[in-house]
């Protein structure tokens, strides 16, 4: 637990400085501390560890770039990544959570949001009083979201919202949701929707292999009265949701490298450590085969995460390469934990070791904010200036 060596092979830290290091440290001591002695059984249990949403506030990772002004920590992108490659190292369960909250509830708030809804809702997010989800996935309408059937009709100072979402990290226990549905002119819209409001209710996704210790539900609208004062009133159309999930696909670049950077190294502590034949495994060729390929897949992978964020801190990066970096660095995880299963033989399937539980969450990673191959096409459109969806 305590003995996890961050690979480092190009002296990236060099590039970013003392104070990023020390947000770094913080966030890995944190995990250290309260989130690896837990997880495991968490996992095992399929249960969400609530208490440590305290904490997670506490260090600012609900919406760590939001200005201060509203509650957030007001950090730039650098340090919101790495953030959350130290979350992700620890579970990428607990990643969502955070990127939930931060990219697809309080950005959009931020961004798209009211005066008064900013100053309402972002200081008790950020401080963890107030936990939210985002609606926009539905059960027909996944890589084609601007399908989806939710809709809302205007009803005097209310509207009435219809429709149904699924695969929503945090339903269970949220307490507001930002809900994208189509307004009586056809165009897409976000509304906050509060746990409460009659007709709204979030059943729980059971039975799932992949992200176990984190909540996954449902939100069912049935004749929901939103007041008019809840739509967000800067943006229509799919620019609001999708420039939410750019958000959320940045963190993910970055997290799913944590989850890398984790399996690699406990697959070199115990090749060091683990004889066959009278010598350590990773005396082997194979097994340095392994190791070296790793290492060096993540090295190419932390090269370009870094530089996306000196792009995003400019207000330069493109979401097609946010797409691009979002599926080399899931990819890039999901075969590192793969191989790293392999060099702990039968021990890799245990809970006494993260790799399985690591391969099984990136089987969500990789197809979540944006399925792989979805990113794929986003990065062929853009170098070719054809689109492929549909297609």
């Amino acid at each position: 637990m305590g003995q996890y060596q961050a690979p480092d092979y190009y002296l990236l830290d060099e590039l970013i400085g003392d104070e990023y290091r020390l947000i770094r440290d913080s966030v890995r001591q944190w995990v250290n501390r309260e989130l690896l002695p837990v997880i495991e059984e968490y996992a095992q249990r399929a249960e969400f560890p609530h208490q440590l949403l305290p904490g997670m506030a506490q260090l600012g990772l609900f919406g760590p770039t939001i200005p201060e002004e509203y509650g957030g920590a007001g950090l730039d992108y650098l340090a919101y990544g790495i953030m959350m490659q130290e979350l992700e190292r620890g579970d990428s369960g607990i990643r969502s959570t955070a990127s939930v909250q931060g990219s697809l509830v309080m950005y959009p708030i931020y961004a798209f949001g009211s005066e008064e809804q900013k100053r309402h809702y972002l200081p008790k997010l950020a401080g963890g009083e107030l936990i939210g989800c985002f609606g926009l996935t539905e059960p027909d309408h996944g890589s084609n979201p601007a399908g989806m059937l939710a809709r809302f009709k205007d009803d005097g100072d209310y509207v009435v919202l219809n429709g149904a979402k699924m695969w929503i990290s945090n339903a269970p226990f949220a307490d507001i949701a930002v809900v994208w549905a189509k307004n009586p002119e056809g165009k897409v819209q976000g509304l906050i929707v509060e746990r409460g409001m009659e007709g709204f209710s979030t059943p729980e996704t059971h039975n799932k292999w992949s992200l176990r210790a984190s909540a996954t539900g449902e939100l069912v609208f049935d004749n929901v009265r939103v007041p008019k004062t809840h739509i967000l009133p800067g943006v229509t159309g799919m620019r609001g949701p999708l420039s939410c999930l750019n958000q959320a696909r940045y963190g993910i670049a970055w997290g799913a490298l944590g989850a890398a950077m984790d399996c690699y190294d406990t697959a070199l502590r115990y090749a060091k450590e683990r004889k066959q034949f009278g010598k350590p495994i990773a005396s082997f060729q194979l097994q340095q085969k392994k190791l070296a390929e790793m290492i060096t897949e993540i090295t190419k992978g932390q090269l370009l995460v870094w530089r996306l964020a000196t792009l995003k801190n400019d207000n330069r990066a493109t979401p097609a390469q946010i797409s691009m970096a979002k599926r080399n660095s899931v990819a890039t995880a999901l075969h590192v934990a793969h191989e790293a299963r392999q060099i702990l033989g039968g021990m890799g399937i245990t809970g006494e070791y993260s790799i399985m539980r690591h391969m099984m969450n990136l089987e969500s990673v990789v197809t979540y904010e944006g399925t792989h191959d979805i990113h794929l096409l986003i990065t062929g459109m853009d170098i070719t200036g054809i689109s492929a969806f549909g297609g």
